[in-house]
């Protein structure tokens, strides 16, 4: 198919320093804001951006923050307040009917609220009241296990700590979060293969690769200080191969707003040299065909491997028994180009593979993983400098919440370890998942939750009958800064408790506090915010999570709540005791300005594995498993199609605008795909001439699900993208009612939102 240059500019700019104005302007924080842009990723006193989980770099820089994070910034920095006088105009009902734009520049929570089932508004309640509310409701439950407590990746390392342990106290292990619906098969394959499940390099191995594979990625929507990195790469002759489904016109070439070249001059620096574009799903397919000659080829680091690596054999014997044919048919690719980029990988001394959402959120996601981990093993690549894993998640602190325990499958050394500092028995029992905590309360199982942070039923699967279950529960808590639609779905007790954000000091008779986050590399960092917070009814979140928790327990609990939440050096000394790697919490957070990189046994060839060695994994779906379900398909009931009309069967895959961060919309303009509308079917254009569509053509498209029913999404206005054959694209989260939650990766339940079979139709 023919390359369709869309959007011709570099990446970054000045389009981004225009359109990171006009947002702070629209949200009024153009003071607030551009105050928080100096402080932010900046040392010795600056706050962790939250918008993404990129590291921060060892030569630190005046300004360090990308479009996303400003705009990140301009919505915590808002002058705007969803206070009670709007809450007093507005009811519920009339919420429910805003989008998420619209709610998101309602502003600021500034108080503790309670909804009024008989005024039909949320209205402002004390903190005394609300907290002896939650109380009253978790006592009444039946069962702890009726109760889940899901946590956002905003949360930093210390709130989240005082979370979990309430939580476990409480008595369940019902702790799903945002990582079940991103990275969770990134978690459990590298887990399983390597022996901890989170990136081997980090930021500084970047600088020393020959070779940097990226997969299912959009760096310069979702994480965009990843293109500075990326560009040095290039410069210094690091090949950079982009294997995507879609030619993303953000990875093009990079204009460094820090370079007067680039802004004055009107420079700019390429990123990718190539777009390796299989088609949705095709990833295991690809990696086989890679892993496939590199082994008939001998071009492997046997010497690894032998000493290493466990499952070689079983591995190598599955390989052999693909076919080329097979190959092509379930990547897009042509044998030539496959071996075109093994040949590089076997020239490679120094060889990354990075991923993102594209590569985790799929069926057979726990496959994707496996097959990128087996490359790197077959090869050597893990233990040496300038090679690895990296893995790239999307929130500032997703990966250091589960560090501290924020898991509803914890490993039995964390329970023992809790159990042991804290001298009280921890539930044992695995809680329920994201998609398992959906249908638990779809199926009135889940009476009570508890959200620290997110917008649960919006980022999930079913989105519609997820808020149509929060309506049956008996107590749903919301700690949050911001309105979104979760809470417009109340239940019989309703609370929102507002909480500080990342960029507003917390000082309290301890003096001001810092907190911590851990970074996609495994680094731990201080975050400290600066700003006065817009509110002086706003709390901390361990404020809220004590305040909780000494409502609950009373004069039973023998910790002090209080006081690890008045004092975070305090919460680290016991974080240094319950968790690994933390030793000495407190004296290394402070001796450098970087703060300190978690010991990964993998990075030294020592491997926690069940076998001791690395574990090479054979994928458990056929490495056509995507154009098998197409041909399913169909022959479904649902297509009643003739056989000339089997062009109307396509892979749909979600994508996130260029004015959005996670489930929040900043804007409708998206830039690098020239539209501002959110309603919109992408397709390639050589596919609308073959179906005899254009750009501007209103489309239907549906599938049926796992238990049979039929779902529509629409109608979508055709617009175009460079995107593979059978492929087509439209926004998350609006899609997510088209996927159900039964649709997900095999071992780690990740939903699948950028693989799902559809029928397309055209409408009037």
């Amino acid at each position: 198919m023919r390359k369709i240059p869309v959007y011709n500019h570099p990446a970054a700019g000045w389009s981004a320093l225009i359109q990171s104005s006009r947002v702070l302007m629209d949200y009024k924080a153009f003071l607030r804001g551009s105050r928080s842009v100096f402080s932010s990723n900046q040392p010795n006193g600056g706050f962790d951006c939250p918008g993404c989980a990129w590291p921060d770099h060892n030569s630190y820089k005046a300004i360090d923050v990308c479009e996303t994070g400003i705009k990140v910034l301009a919505s915590e920095t808002t002058l705007r307040q969803a206070d009670a006088k709007f809450f007093a105009q507005h009811s519920v009902t009339e919420l429910q009917s805003y989008d998420g734009h619209k709610l998101e520049l309602a502003g600021r929570l500034t108080e503790p609220l309670y909804y009024d089932a008989l005024q039909d508004r949320y209205i402002p309640i004390s903190w005394e009241k609300a907290f002896s509310k939650i109380a009253k409701q978790l006592h009444k439950l039946s069962s702890p296990h009726e109760a889940m407590f899901y946590t956002s990746g905003r949360v930093t390392n210390e709130p989240a700590f005082l979370y979990q342990l309430f939580v476990r106290l409480f008595g369940t292990n019902n702790l799903p979060d945002c990582s079940n619906m991103c990275h969770e098969p990134t978690s459990v394959m590298l887990g399983k293969q390597l022996g901890v499940g989170k990136a081997t390099v980090v930021l500084e191995d970047f600088e020393k690769a020959n070779l940097i594979l990226m997969f299912g990625q959009n760096p310069a929507t979702n994480h965009p200080r990843m293109l500075e990195m990326l560009a040095y790469c290039h410069d210094q002759g690091c090949r950079i191969i982009s294997i995507n489904p879609m030619r993303e016109q953000g990875l093009s070439r990079f204009r460094n707003p820090q370079k007067v070249t680039h802004m004055v001059a009107g420079g700019s620096a390429p990123m990718v040299d190539e777009v390796v574009q299989i088609q949705i799903g095709g990833d295991v397919a690809l990696l086989t065909g890679l892993a496939k000659w590199l082994i008939e080829n001998d071009k492997l680091d046997t010497d690894f491997i032998n000493e290493h690596t466990s499952g070689f054999e079983a591995l190598r014997a599955w390989i052999q028994a693909q076919i080329w044919e097979d190959i092509e048919r379930g990547c897009g690719i042509k044998q030539s180009q496959i071996i075109e980029l093994a040949t590089l990988v076997a020239e490679s001394s120094a060889t990354i593979c990075t991923w993102g959402m594209g590569i985790t959120q799929h069926t057979q996601g726990d496959d994707n993983v496996a097959m990128i981990t087996n490359l790197l093993l077959l090869m050597g690549m893990i233990g040496v400098e300038g090679a690895g894993a990296s893995p790239v998640r999307g929130h500032s602190n997703v990966q250091g919440d589960r560090t501290m325990g924020i898991h509803e499958r914890p490993a039995k050394t964390l329970l023992d370890s809790l159990q042991s500092v804290f001298q009280h028995p921890m539930p044992q029992e695995h809680g329920y998942d994201v998609v398992s905590g959906a249908k638990a309360m779809m199926q009135g199982k889940i009476k009570a939750f508890v959200s620290m942070g997110g917008n649960y039923s919006v980022a999930a699967p079913d989105s519609k009958a997820i808020q149509q279950a929060f309506t049956h529960n008996e107590l749903n808590v919301f700690v949050a800064t911001k309105l979104n639609e979760t809470m417009l779905y109340p239940g019989q007790n309703n609370l929102i408790l507002p909480c500080l954000s990342r960029t507003e000091q917390y000082i309290t008779s301890k003096g001001e506090q810092f907190a911590t986050i851990e970074d996609s590399m495994c680094q731990i960092v201080r975050t400290q915010g600066s700003l006065k917070p817009i509110s002086d009814d706003l709390k901390s979140e361990a404020q809220i999570v004590a305040g909780i928790a000494k409502a609950y327990f009373g004069n039973q609990s023998k910790i002090d709540w209080d006081k690890m939440a008045e004092d975070y050096d305090l919460t680290r000394d016991y974080i240094a005791q319950a968790i690994s790697g933390f030793e000495n919490f407190n004296y290394r957070i402070r001796q450098n300005k970087r703060g300190f990189h978690l010991y990964h046994a993998a990075r030294h060839r020592q491997w926690k594995t069940d076998s001791g060695k690395a574990q090479f994994e054979v994928p458990k779906h056929p490495i056509t498993y995507v154009v098998d379900e197409m041909n399913k398909a169909n022959n479904a009931d649902l297509t009643k199609l003739q056989p000339e009309q089997k062009q109307k069967i396509w892979q749909l895959t979600s994508v996130r605008s260029h004015d959005q961060f996670n489930t929040t919309i900043f804007g409708y303009e998206d830039r690098y795909r020239q539209t501002d509308r959110r309603d919109i079917l992408f397709m390639h254009p050589d596919e609308m001439k073959r179906m005899n569509l254009k750009v501007g053509d209103k489309v239907m498209i549906s599938r049926k699900d796992a238990e049979g029913n039929i779902r529509n999404l629409g109608p979508l206005i055709l617009s175009e993208m460079d995107i593979a054959a059978n492929a087509v694209a439209t926004y998350y989260p609006e899609c997510n009612d088209l996927m159900d939650l039964d649709s997900h990766s095999t071992e780690s339940l990740t939903p699948s939102y950028k693989s799902v079979t559809v029928l397309l139709e055209k409408v009037a």
